[in-house]
């Protein structure tokens, strides 16, 4: 069973991937920098990269190898779709930091934001840990889809890799009942697969 013959068009290629997530990781090292004088720069205290497991571990994996800046690494849980293409609406941490956040940068990577459920999850979990701020970095944003609205904490950034418009999407680290993650694109699933 080849995984390309699953996918109707591709929406992202491995080559867009690779210059957005540099661009990404450029801007973070921007933001997490400050200018101390006109020739010498420091870095904030190494923030927190949370990766929201199991979706983000690709896209996390590219954006912490092109970040120049010292960062710390975790992966954080929450479970809302099962084995479906609808979120339930009702996210559950089933697998929590190991790392104390407490007074620290932190900075959550997601692969997808859709109804915004999980994410205000996490991010109310992560504000309830003391993080003194907390800024979401996405491959997706899928803004037709949005159902909650969340808010960024203390001086929280929103970066975003590609506005998603509303496909059910796989690849690069996104699934379908745990299939078609190692696809080095984002790509289309043909409907027959999941309706």
């Amino acid at each position: 069973m080849a995984l390309d013959d699953d996918i109707e068009s591709v929406l992202f290629s491995e080559e867009q991937i690779s210059e957005r997530v540099s661009e990404l990781a450029s801007q973070i090292d921007f933001d997490f920098t400050t200018t101390t004088t006109t020739t010498t720069t420091t870095s904030l205290s190494a923030p927190v990269i949370v990766g929201v497991a199991t979706g983000a571990f690709l896209f996390l994996a590219d954006l912490v190898r092109k970040i120049k800046i010292p960062v710390v690494v975790d992966f954080i849980r929450a479970e809302s779709y099962g084995s479906g293409t609808e979120s339930n609406g009702a996210p559950r941490i089933s697998f929590d930091l190991k790392i104390d956040i407490q007074g620290k940068h932190v900075i959550l990577v997601e692969d997808i934001v859709d109804t915004g459920n999980t994410l205000s999850c996490l991010i109310a979990h992560l504000k309830s840990k003391g993080a003194s701020s907390i800024s979401v970095c996405t491959l997706l944003d899928k803004p037709a889809r949005r159902r909650v609205n969340f808010e960024l904490v203390g001086k929280g950034k929103y970066y975003c890799g590609f506005k998603c418009p509303d496909y059910f999407v796989v690849g690069y680290g996104l699934d379908f009942a745990e299939l078609y993650r190692n696809l080095p694109y984002v790509g289309v699933l043909k409907p027959e697969l999941y309706k």
